[in-house]
């Protein structure tokens, strides 16, 4: 039997290490990285709709999702969700103790102008049609979501219809996610008046440390930043990297699953029908309070 002198030194020994089981990673601790074998099956499954699996083939789902190092159980932010081709391979991935929330801007609408031969009534009427013209519009896609919802089965994705500048709901604001990813749009975030400042620090306030940001993007020329998102749809990899990491995220890892070093990065399309030059990113909150 100790005595309490012993049993006190047995404590203060213990305690120390009980506290760092208490420690956020960012990923539930009871759950583990899904092997690449895992993922594989996930991608392959029957159930998923023939123009997802038509676009696996520039995607690569199985290469991002084993980049990110995907857990069940986690709960995840889906920037620019679009049709829901990465919230939805997300959501078959963390499976259904885990949470996908898929963003969408609001929509932009402009009146359409009196058409020639209607009357002064209908002339009057305000016609609300989403421009094409304007490079500022972005047609948010929360129908998409639900159709995904409707045709998979897949009952925890939660669309959001919110600003870039804030895309998080107040419910997640203090560090209540544990990753955010942001698949080929970031460049656009240019010429829709988005305060990216703003952005990446709300995202950054909403991971949990050790959470991840994961960014996929086209390549850039060297020294062109952002300067060409509204042409040539690129962003310069070093001007994203000093952009999030002024946010407090610190670069873990670079994915080169996406390149195309034979892209000269001087057209959108490229003539030969190949791929545009990609680059993918994963940044991670450090444990630390940000500077």
């Amino acid at each position: 039997m100790l005595s309490k002198s012993k049993l006190s030194v047995l404590i203060l020994i213990v305690l120390p290490f009980c506290g760092c089981a208490s420690v956020s990673t960012g990923n539930p601790s009871h759950s583990r990285a899904l092997s690449h074998e895992e993922i594989a099956n996930i991608v392959s499954s029957p159930n998923r709709s023939p123009e997802d699996k038509e676009a696996d083939t520039r995607r690569k789902p199985v290469e991002l999702l084993t980049f990110i190092g995907i857990h069940p159980g986690i709960t995840a932010l889906d920037l620019s969700s679009g049709g829901g081709y990465t919230t939805e391979l997300i959501t078959r991935a963390i499976g259904p103790s885990g949470h996908v929330y898929g963003q969408s801007p609001p929509v932009v609408k402009q009146v359409a102008p009196p058409q020639p031969g209607r009357n002064e009534t209908l002339k009057s009427e305000s016609i609300p049609v989403p421009s094409v013209a304007s490079p500022k519009v972005r047609l948010s896609s929360p129908d998409a979501l639900n159709k995904r919802i409707d045709q998979t089965g897949l009952k925890n994705i939660t669309p959001l219809i919110l600003p870039f500048s804030n895309p998080i709901p107040p419910e997640l604001a203090n560090a209540h996610l544990d990753l955010v990813t942001f698949i080929y749009n970031y460049h656009d975030l240019a010429h829709q008046d988005v305060d990216r400042i703003a952005m990446n620090t709300h995202i950054y306030d909403a991971l949990k440390p050790g959470g991840l940001y994961i960014i996929a993007d086209h390549s850039g020329r060297q020294g062109t930043g952002i300067s060409e998102s509204a042409t040539l749809h690129r962003i310069e990899e070093k001007f994203l990297i000093d952009e999030v990491t002024a946010a407090g995220f610190k670069l873990q890892a670079r994915g080169d699953f996406l390149q195309n070093l034979g892209d000269p990065r001087t057209e959108n399309t490229l003539a030969s029908g190949q791929l545009k030059d990609g680059f993918i990113l994963k940044f991670i909150k450090p444990a630390s309070i940000k500077p």
